[in-house]
């Protein structure tokens, strides 16, 4: 149920793969549930702005039933971005959204 979309204006994201690969391991890590329910998507090429400057940045969304630490979450994946995509920290905005399990449908039903 975990799920992390990284929107970026970068349109040649190398090794993309490996970032989505890199993501959900960490994702699963910090939210301490099972890598087999995280998903993650990579929105590359988008259309932005940060700052009024069209330079590098990405738009972060981490959702999860409980288990979200934005602050820490915040750094670690800021971090992962930047070394990967080479976007600075201050270009990066991050969106947390603690979902309610009776929110969140998988394979028929929801979670709650």
């Amino acid at each position: 149920m975990p799920l992390i979309n990284v929107r970026t204006n970068i349109s040649d994201v190398p090794e993309a793969g490996a970032l989505l690969k890199k993501l959900s391991s960490a994702l699963a890590a910090a939210t301490g549930k099972p890598e087999s329910y995280v998903m993650t998507l990579l929105e590359s090429g988008v259309p932005m702005t940060f700052a009024g400057s069209e330079e590098p940045c990405a738009y972060v969304e981490i959702k999860s039933i409980g288990s979200l630490a934005p602050p820490a979450m915040t750094d670690q994946f800021c971090g992962l971005i930047k070394a990967s995509l080479g976007i600075a920290k201050d270009r990066i905005y991050i969106g947390f959204d603690d979902v309610n399990a009776s929110d969140w449908g998988w394979n028929g039903r929801t979670f709650g």
